[in-house]
């Protein structure tokens, strides 16, 4: 059986709803996201989209171009947020402590929001649970990385389709 552009971008996006699904769970098991952790959240959504789009009769190279993308900015990210967790770079300063001498500042004036509950906050540059040494924020990149295969893949057999004048591209 051979998979189809469609049905390989469809895959893709399933597998950004997992990845979705599982930072959901683990906020809800008590491990709560840095800024740089919902960051990652945004093209996956993105992705899960443009899956949904494919269910329909549209051209779909621009829904598999922007499925790629999306899930390549989210992997670029997490190597990103990988490389702040683990001292490579700097990250931003409003989520990584860096910066200012905030030794002598108010929490409300850290945090006017959270100034009543600052049990949940998340540094960008703590690792907060890893597995086989690596953080959520590395298999967010390394599993990112790998449906930015499938997406590439879905546009690389839709492109192939279309030099050799196939009709049917679903």
């Amino acid at each position: 059986m051979t998979l189809t552009p469609k049905s390989l971008g469809m895959t893709a996006a399933a597998g950004s709803a997992a990845l979705l699904l599982g930072a959901f769970v683990f906020q809800a098991l008590g491990y709560a996201p840095c800024a740089m952790c919902i960051w990652q959240r945004y093209p996956h959504a993105i992705a899960i989209g443009m899956g949904a789009l494919l269910l329909f009769a549209l051209p779909i190279l621009p829904i598999l171009i922007i499925g790629a993308l999306s899930v390549l900015s989210t992997s670029a990210l997490g190597v990103f947020h990988t490389g702040v967790e683990r001292g490579w770079w700097e990250g931003p300063t409003s989520c990584t402590g860096s910066g200012l001498d905030v030794s002598q500042m108010s929490v409300s004036e850290l945090l006017p929001s959270a100034s009543s509950n600052t049990s949940n906050l998340v540094l960008c540059s703590e690792v907060v649970w890893e597995f086989l040494t690596l953080s959520m924020a590395s298999w967010n990149a390394i599993l990112s990385g790998v449906l930015a295969c499938l997406w590439l893949v879905a546009i690389a057999r839709h492109q192939k389709v279309r030099w050799h004048g196939v009709a049917d591209v679903s």
